[in-house]
């Protein structure tokens, strides 16, 4: 099923209204008048305080929402307009807000015991939010559910089927979720660090949105157990493309890419050996351009950006980026941000984390 349509920028701007747009400078608003798209990412400004920017598709910033912490993956509605960024791990807040400033921003917090994984997703029709939470005693990941009706008020939970989870989105239908479940083990306790190298739990899920129950579970081979499945993106025809961080040795050059559909078991892309290398046993973000058919990859590591063609999994171009961080569908091929401050063609005093999300 065709994915719901991202608004156009018309559409944006009129629906933000009068009052968002008398908010702007006379450079965002030139930015945003001229713009085929808007862009919200997390940042950390020079005095050190963070927030989600709203940019134009060059890069020219627009407006900002400010928040007490840095934040992580981001998600969007197109059926109400809502978007939300989630904490960095092991953060356990997560808002919700609208770009447009139709209404206030929302503070959820993960419950006691828990925290937020960085990342999530609403259902098609905007009533749920998803978010991959950590239930640390436990070492199990779970599915935190959450009524975009009542306030976000948290009303249940199903397991991830795996640890680590970190990515998660839901398929255009609403009938299911896709789950990375990362196969690292971490405790608050211990801040960051990640506690069972020696015998990760990599994983790939499909799981029933409305019970939560497993539909199917794709773990990596044995050879493969210390890499760790992070990030996804959905294809039109839903074949679900996933990223890797490898955490064995450096010298060592796995797979970092691959795709699956229901029903198939997972594929690996065969890059290039030295695009394999740039990556440096890291990609961390990767997005697909469902109009033009192309799947696009960055690695901060490595400081390049990758797009490949979707149906072969060939390279159609890179990039040399410096701190290359965020990847999101533009006009043409994909929007880049790196940690260092470029957004596109536009280099900003603003440090703009490791996601990117397109709005309109």
């Amino acid at each position: 099923m065709r994915k719901p349509g991202l608004i156009d920028r018309r559409s944006f701007v009129k629906a933000a209204g009068a009052a968002f747009l008398a908010t702007l400078s006379p450079r965002a608003l030139f930015a945003l008048e001229r713009s085929d798209a808007v862009y919200a990412s997390g940042f950390r400004s020079p005095n050190g305080e963070f927030g989600i920017g709203l940019v134009a598709e060059d890069g020219t910033f627009i407006d900002r929402i400010a928040l007490p912490d840095r934040v992580h993956g981001l998600g969007h509605s197109p059926a109400t307009g809502l978007s939300v960024a989630f904490a960095r791990r092991p953060g356990t807040f997560a808002v919700i807000f609208d770009a447009r400033k139709r209404s206030e921003p929302i503070i959820i917090a993960a419950p006691d015991n828990r925290h937020f994984f960085g990342h999530g997703q609403f259902s098609p029709d905007g009533r749920l939010l998803y978010a991959s939470e950590n239930d640390f005693d436990a070492i199990r990941g779970m599915i935190g559910v959450y009524d975009a009706t009542d306030g976000f008020r948290r009303v249940g939970e199903f397991p991830a089927h795996g640890i680590g989870t970190h990515d998660m989105t839901v398929s255009d239908d609403g009938r299911f979720l896709i789950i990375a479940n990362g196969g690292i083990e971490t405790h608050p306790d211990f801040g960051r660090t990640k506690l069972n190298l020696d015998h990760m739990e990599p994983s790939l899920v499909i799981a029933d949105a409305a019970t939560g129950a497993l539909i199917e579970k794709h773990v990596m081979p044995r050879e493969l157990s210390q890499l760790s499945t992070r990030h996804l993106d959905v294809a039109e025809n839903g074949r679900v493309w996933f990223a890797c961080q490898y955490e064995g040795p450096r010298n060592d050059t796995p797979p970092l890419v691959g795709h699956f559909a229901r029903g198939e078991a997972l594929a690996f892309v065969s890059l290039p050996q030295d695009i394999t290398a740039g990556l440096a046993n890291y990609v961390g973000a990767i997005a697909v351009n469902r109009r033009d058919g192309l799947v696009g990859l960055t690695s901060p590591k490595g400081g390049l950006a990758v797009t490949l063609e979707a149906r072969s999994g060939t390279v159609v171009s890179t990039a040399a980026v410096a701190d290359a961080a965020g990847i999101a569908p533009a006009l043409s091929g994909f929007a880049v941000s790196s940690y260092d401050g470029h957004f596109q063609t536009t280099q900003s005093p603003l440090a703009w984390d490791q996601h990117i999300l397109r709005i309109s």
